[in-house]
Formats: structure tokens, C-alpha cells, sequence
């Protein structure tokens, strides 16, 4: 798909054109400034979606950020924007590794997954990891996006990917974002039993008793290199780009990882924000005085900027 505006029409041999309209050949210009060009008008961008328990196909368009994306398809399928958890590209199973972030693909086909059952988990914090790693879809919920094999949480299987985690000892952390709801998990205290209020998303009838597990996988969240995408922002109209180049692809990679190690969430958008940052300073300093404007509300460890700043910056080699 092109951009609108791309490719001009060719004036006919001798026959010059100007502002679209052709002139007779020797004919003087007209006297005085150029008329103004007409804007260039902005593509028309059709997406096509699925709720991906089962329903038609609809076609949305006309949003700049995740909350008008899902007020959209809520629209196109009659349900409230709340009802809908997260959404993946191209695929109607929990699959994190093709979850929707802040870039599609013009040719990516939209899955959203909605609120199915609530259930309500008990937790002994046995250690201090509990092995779930959160991300959220930008609108509001927080959910699991990876579970540690051998972990506290592991071993319930009634916890699964993609659940969405509501509540906390009927504490409600909907509106919360992934990092503040891992920070809250981190500070529980171990030994003392918790109550975790979670929704599964609903499933279609070939997922039904699926525990998915996501791996870890170089394209994580992303579309696919080099083509254009989408890009949905917080602030401001959503744009066409192209996508991530490898290099970039990888170095987003690096930074996830770091998240999820020092943070216990993965967030491959903010982590390509932050790989723009690193390569934009010539420091760590540098780098923690810009992240630390911008998202400050993260409260980064300075030995995590650090880390970020190297992966970016000086990534080393496979010495295995």
C-alpha cells in the first residue's frame, strides 16, 4: 500500500505543468507569487477486524491512539470499548508474541479479545519472584504476558496467559499501568497468602483448554522490517512509517529483556522509545536525564540505564 500523493501524474511532452494544469508550450508564467498548492490529502486507512472468540469481519478507521482503536472496534461489534482486554495481529489465539502495540502493519489483519470468565486465585508468596512478567494494552488493564516455568505461578494452572489482573486482595488496579502493577506484586510480603481477581479472555471453542505460554522470540510484538506501518501515539495523530529496521528490531529486543529482568513487564513499544533515547545520547548521564524528563514515573534504577545504554550503544558479541 502507498502512501497517497506519492507518485504525480507526468506532464505531456511540452506541455509543462503547473499546480496539475497543463500550459501551451511558450505561454508567459503569471505575474506575482505562485498560487498556493493544494495539501496533500492523507491516506485512507481501512483496517480489517474479528472479535477472535468468533464473530463477522468489520472494517474500522479514523484512529490515532490504542483507545480510539478499541472505541472502534466496539463500535463495529455493538460492545463497550471496556470489554476488550488486548488485541493481536493476524492470529485469534493468545499468542503474546503477535500482541498489538503501538504499530500495525497496513496489511495486518486486527483480532480483539474480550472479557470472558472471572476467577479469583489464592497465592502464597513462597519467594520473592512470584515469575509473572505484566505488560498492558495502553487502555486501562494490566495482564500476564509471560509465566516462568517452575515459578510460584506456574504451578496454579488455573493462571494462564492473558489473563487480565483486575484486582489484588480486592484491591481493583484497573486503570493501572503494568509497572506500578508489578511494583505491587514485588512489595508483597512472603509467607502471607493473596487473592488475585483475574479475567481470561473469551475463547473460541478450539482454544478452550489452551494454557499458553509465550516464548521469547527477536520479533516480539512487532511488525514485520522493513515494511510501513501504523504508528499509534499517546499525544498527536498517528502516522505512516517504515517499519524497524533489524538492527533496531534487535536492540528493542535487548532493552525488553532488561525490563522484564530489572522490572518484571515487557513492553516492546517503550522499549523502542527508549532505544531512540540512547541513540540520541552520547552518555549514560545523558541518557538518564532524558529518560528520567520524560518517564520519570518509572523511577529507573541507574545501574538499569546503564545496561540500557550499552545494549544500545555497545551491544557485545556471542562470546558462547
Amino acid at each position: 500500500m502507498q502512501r497517497a500523493g506519492r507518485h504525480g501524474r507526468q506532464p505531456p511532452e511540452g506541455g509543462p505543468m503547473e499546480n496539475g494544469v497543463g500550459q501551451e508550450p511558450g505561454s508567459p508564467e503569471a505575474p506575482g507569487p505562485a498560487a498556493p498548492r493544494a495539501p496533500r490529502s492523507r491516506p485512507r486507512l481501512v483496517f480489517h477486524t474479528q472479535l477472535a472468540h468468533g464473530s463477522p469481519t468489520g472494517r474500522i478507521e479514523g484512529f490515532t491512539n490504542v483507545k480510539e482503536l478499541y472505541a472502534k472496534i466496539a463500535e463495529v461489534f455493538d460492545i463497550s470499548p471496556t470489554e476488550i482486554l488486548f488485541c493481536t495481529l493476524n492470529t485469534h489465539k493468545v499468542d503474546m508474541q503477535k500482541l498489538l502495540g503501538g504499530q500495525i502493519g497496513l496489511e495486518d489483519f486486527i483480532f480483539a479479545h474480550v472479557r470472558g470468565e472471572t476467577k479469583e486465585v489464592e497465592v502464597t508468596k513462597t519467594e520473592d519472584a512470584l515469575g509473572l512478567t505484566i505488560t498492558d494494552n495502553g487502555a486501562g488493564y494490566a495482564f500476564i504476558k509471560r509465566i516462568k516455568e517452575g515459578s510460584i505461578i506456574n504451578r496454579l494452572q488455573t493462571v494462564c496467559v492473558g489473563d487480565s489482573i483486575e484486582a489484588i486482595n480486592d484491591h481493583t488496579i484497573v486503570g493501572c499501568r503494568h509497572y506500578e502493577v508489578a511494583r505491587m506484586l514485588r512489595e508483597l510480603p512472603r509467607a502471607q497468602p493473596f487473592t488475585l481477581r483475574l479475567v481470561q479472555p473469551k475463547k473460541a471453542f478450539d482454544m478452550i483448554g489452551q494454557r499458553t505460554r509465550a516464548g521469547k522470540s527477536p520479533g516480539e510484538g512487532r511488525v514485520a522490517s522493513g515494511k510501513e506501518t501504523l504508528r499509534l501515539r499517546t499525544q498527536g495523530p498517528a502516522v505512516l512509517e517504515e517499519g524497524p529496521s533489524p538492527s533496531e528490531e534487535e536492540a528493542a529486543r535487548r532493552v525488553d529483556d532488561l525490563l522484564e529482568s530489572y522490572m518484571g513487564i515487557r513492553d516492546s513499544e517503550l522499549a523502542s522509545t527508549m532505544v531512540e533515547a540512547a541513540k540520541g545520547s552520547p552518555s549514560v548521564a545523558q541518557l538518564a536525564q532524558g529518560l528520567d524528563s520524560v518517564l520519570g514515573e518509572f523511577a529507573f534504577p541507574q545501574e538499569f540505564v546503564a545496561e540500557v545504554w550499552a545494549a544500545v550503544c555497545h551491544p557485545k558479541g556471542d562470546k558462547e
